[in-house]
């Protein structure tokens, strides 16, 4: 959320984030807000007033009673002077809800450096790691090595839940398990993280904190009859750990990881990437979230990105890393990278990771806080991005390693995780080592 004096001393730079982001111009509307926001100070000045009155009165009535007067009739002024306060901070309290929900749709703003642009078309390349493979064959996609390895089960998936879905099944189930435990083992012993096993329901103040609502409620997975969401990505839950908190400067930086299953029905994405992993609703991702002190936050966010880029690196998959423009930017981030993969069936780039600094944005939501040394108050910078995002890493892997004959060779940096090096996933049901 943006801090309302900010909003109030610069509403054309706040007006001009809302063009370059694209978003909802009636629903971010910053003239409502400084109006709702004229119509709140006002109510707060009548309020003080009457109390002041209602003081002076009070300090009256006590002098008569002392000078044993009849202080009946102010009395019963201050008495409407009370109803007459309650009255306006019933008008108070409505106003401040009403322009706190419209705050709620104002995008952060982007960060200098971002790149102005409509669409992805616009965003910048910053580096290459590695060239895409070349095959004495063409390459398979993903979708044909799942079928004919018997590892990705997409019919019977969408049997038991639908389209957008997909069964893991033998060695895709466990090269996935591998893939998780080999970037959380990563994370956590050489990168710092924390780790933590988090829910994956979250409720509506959790889901508001992050900023997924209101703007993207209809993108996620709400319970009915409930408040409770499933949760999108573990940036909810890990980000929210410390909600409405206020901690220590000394406490900081936080660093987390986890991870989660991933539920989100990407309503705005329909006909896209239907077949194959994707675009799917349901999805394993390990997340990555720092809490840090806003002087450090883009330094932050640099390391941020090279922990996720070390996850390709060492699965010796080519990738690119791209800045996205103001137009591609998402609602909450003032600055985001995201790290594509290269697909060789496909033939195309996929995101894997998208490593975001919020500034701001969700600590002011989330009320998120800590003590400088100087003993000010201050809200943290928080940042998060994906360590990575599963399954679209299957894809490029199984796409990368795949051969001539068909199998799928195992990347030997798993071996730890998968008892043993030089594996080769062949055909249904069989291994050869």
């Amino acid at each position: 959320m943006l801090d309302l004096h900010f909003v109030r001393e610069h509403p054309d730079v706040v007006r001009d984030a809302i063009k370059k982001k694209r978003e909802n111009e009636e629903k971010a509307n910053v003239s409502k807000i400084l109006a709702t926001d004229e119509r709140r100070r006002a109510l707060v000045q009548q309020a003080e007033v009457l109390k002041r009155e209602r003081n002076a009165a009070s300090e009256e009535i006590g002098k008569l009673k002392r000078e044993g007067k009849d202080a009946s009739t102010r009395m019963a002024e201050v008495r409407r002077i009370g109803d007459d306060v309650q009255a306006l901070d019933r008008q108070l309290a409505e106003v401040e809800a009403e322009l706190t929900s419209l705050l709620e749709w104002l995008p952060n703003i982007p960060n200098a450096k971002v790149p102005v642009g409509d669409d992805a078309t616009q965003n910048k390349e910053i580096r290459k790691h590695g060239e895409p493979r070349r095959f004495p064959f063409k390459p398979k996609t993903h979708i044909e090595l799942g079928a004919s390895l018997d590892v990705f089960d997409f019919p019977r998936a969408t049997k038991i839940a639908g389209s957008g879905f997909y069964v893991g099944k033998g060695w895709g189930a466990r090269l996935e398990r591998a893939l998780i435990n080999f970037m959380l083992d990563l994370h956590t012993r050489e990168h710092g993280y924390v780790e933590c096993q988090v829910p994956v329901l979250s409720n509506r103040t959790s889901m508001r904190g992050t900023g997924q609502i209101p703007k993207l409620e209809s993108d996620m997975y709400g319970i009915d009859g409930s408040t409770q969401f499933l949760i999108p990505t573990a940036e909810v839950p890990l980000t929210n750990l410390h909600n409405g908190e206020m901690l220590k400067e000394s406490d900081l930086p936080l660093y987390y990881t986890g991870h989660t299953a991933c539920f989100r029905r990407e309503a705005g994405a329909a006909g896209k990437d239907t077949a194959g992993l994707v675009r799917v609703h349901q999805f394993n991702k390990v997340e990555m979230v720092k809490i840090v002190r806003p002087e450090e936050s883009e330094a932050e966010l640099e390391s941020l990105l090279l922990n996720a880029e070390e996850v390709l690196k060492r699965l010796r998959i080519t990738y690119r890393v791209v800045l996205l423009c103001t137009g591609d930017l998402s609602f909450g981030s003032a600055m985001t990278y995201d790290i594509e993969a290269w697909a060789p069936g496909l033939e195309r780039w996929l995101e894997v990771s998208s490593c975001s600094n919020f500034g701001d944005f969700q600590a002011r939501r989330a009320n998120i806080r800590y003590r400088g040394a100087d003993g000010k108050v201050k809200f943290v910078h928080t940042l998060n991005g994906s360590g990575l995002a599963l399954p679209r890493v299957l894809v490029t892997l199984v796409e990368t390693y795949q051969t001539a004959e068909g199998t799928v060779q195992i990347p030997d940096v798993l071996s730890p995780w998968l008892a043993g090096g030089g594996l080769v996933i062949d055909a249904p049901k069989r291994i050869v080592p």
